[in-house]
């Protein structure tokens, strides 16, 4: 590979899945690993498989069935993990085996309780034993950003004489800045002997928004792997955003001479799949992928754009496929042309999946003039997407205005039997809400409500996000609908649904690993 080539190493599916309250399903991971593949990622982290049996299955169906890109699985630096993430991955292409240990003073203090011999040999010895199995095997230094580089470096030089073809460099808690870290990647390079037979990686986190600005500090050092996901999810502030890293050594190429594989013209389409099927919202003004990331209000800078775009604009909108992804579809459009957007856009559906879908575009475009591709993607992941549902909406009837207590009126079948309730409340969605908690008897309580437009326009579709917890359990539900209320509705017996299903599917799971 090339010397100025930087690997894009994506833990959306893992990293970004422990951001709280999200819980993706099955297809759902599938769904968002097939989006991956078709923008050009290197490698993809599928997951922590010992952690529950729906993980090893989620880590195990993304190996067998994705191709042109590394699968990879994360395991601690312990033979049983180590084999199941192997078990995991083994059907896919060139499959990597991702494992780590804890080098900073401060976790080999309190958390691991070892000195920094024992570590560094449990670290030479779960690598070569992940060698035997796969010659494509990573090393994680967790808070190497905290550790003393001495002795990181000793570390790195014995788990890649041990088999390791990448040693990542994780900014675990957020605690670098961009100038220290460069030297700390230059010191890396400078004392591991061996460095030269492996692939320097980084993974920092947002914790002070430093974390695009440290990695391109590191790759100007050396680092060749930045490991990153899709809008910046993760733990805490998040992690470094792909579409960032990417679009600064695209855009600054006179100061960064840097490649990836990277089709940046998928970059909007995974953003907007990403956040639909995770419930977290993009900030408006988040840089690339925010709805204002392209949008000019000043009179002085619309005067600029229109007469020459560079004035205002240091990017292409169509680079990022902003341009691409706009679709003009209405009630006369056909399932060939509904078929050819969905499959550009990362779906591909069977015909009875198609079946679904053209039925609720066809509703859909009834009601507005125009369909747009987040319409599409909130199509898909309310009709195929979701898990089986135990409570579904049948009926809503809401009553309000000025001088009128709000009071819905509402049906909701349970278990294939329809109950109905009415409830008042402070407002339209309050009642609707009560209502729907006294049908299904819920005892969770709402953590977040957010409501956003998909498109523009006054008949544009409404997303509403909803966050519950119940008993340990935090999850996200999701809706759309041109009636807003109805999307709120939707949103909370979504959420309500996977509260159901985690209380009786959720498989024994170990402590999550605080990892990079």
């Amino acid at each position: 590979m090339a010397n100025n080539r930087v690997i894009i190493f994506d833990t959306t599916l893992r990293d970004g899945e422990q951001s709280p309250g999200v819980s993706l399903n099955m297809e759902e991971k599938l769904q968002i690993g097939r989006q991956l593949e078709k923008l050009g990622v290197d490698v993809l982290e599928a997951g922590f498989p010992v952690a529950s049996q729906g993980d090893f299955e989620g880590v195990k169906r993304l190996a067998d069935e994705l191709r042109g890109l590394q699968v990879c699985a994360l395991a601690r630096a312990s033979k049983n993990d180590i084999d199941v993430a192997w078990n995991a991955i083994k059907g896919g292409e060139n499959p990597r085996i991702h494992t780590f240990i804890a080098t900073s003073d401060i976790h080999l203090k309190y958390k691991l309780r070892k000195d920094r011999d024992e570590v560094l040999e449990i670290a030479r010895d779960a690598v070569a034993y992940a060698a035997s199995l796969t010659p494509n095997v990573e090393f994680s230094a967790e808070d190497a950003s905290r550790s003393d580089l001495n002795y990181l470096c000793k570390v790195f030089e014995a788990v890649i004489d041990a088999g390791a073809t990448t040693v990542n460099f994780p900014d675990t808690v957020g605690y670098a800045i961009p100038w220290d870290f460069a030297e700390m990647i230059r010191y890396v390079m400078e004392n591991t002997p061996n460095i030269h037979k492996a692939v320097l990686s980084v993974h920092c986190h947002n914790d002070l928004g430093l974390a695009t600005a440290n990695v391109l500090s590191a790759i100007n050092k050396g680092a060749r792997q930045v490991e990153c996901t899709i809008n910046g999810i993760g733990e805490r502030a998040g992690n470094t955003a792909m579409e960032e890293v990417v679009m600064a050594l695209k855009t600054r190429h006179d100061l960064l001479p840097f490649e990836t594989g990277i089709d940046t013209r998928q970059i909007i389409a995974t953003s907007r799949m990403v956040s639909m099927l995770t419930g977290m919202a993009v900030q408006p003004n988040k840089a690339i992928v925010g709805a204002n990331a392209f949008a000019h209000e000043s009179g002085i800078h619309q005067d600029g754009v229109l007469k020459e775009r560079t004035t205002y604009e240091i990017m292409d909108p169509k680079d990022v496929g902003l341009e691409q992804g706009r679709l003009v579809l209405g009630k006369h459009s056909g399932r060939h042309a509904l078929r050819a957007k969905l499959e550009e856009l990362g779906y591909s559906l069977s015909e009875k999946e198609l079946d679904k879908v053209f039925n609720r575009f066809k509703a859909l475009a009834d009601k507005k003039k125009e369909v747009y591709p987040e319409d599409l993607v909130a199509i898909v992941a309310e009709e195929l997407l979701r898990i089986p549902d135990r409570f579904k909406l049948k009926y809503l009837h809401v009553a309000g205005g000025r001088g009128i207590r709000p009071t819905a009126t509402v049906a909701v079948e349970i278990d294939g039997e329809e109950f109905s309730g009415v409830s008042m409340g402070a407002g339209p969605i309050d009642a609707a809400f009560k209502a729907v908690a006294n049908l299904v008897k819920t005892k969770s309580r709402l953590l977040k409500f957010n409501v956003s437009s998909i498109t523009g326009g006054t008949d544009a579709q409404g997303e509403v996000t909803v966050r519950l917890e119940e008993n340990d359990h935090v999850v996200t539900g999701q809706g759309a609908d041109p009636d807003i209320i109805t999307a709120s509705v939707k949103a909370y017996l979504n959420a309500l649904n996977r509260l159901e299903y985690l209380k009786h599917n959720a498989p024994k799971a170990v402590a999550q690993p605080m990892c990079e």
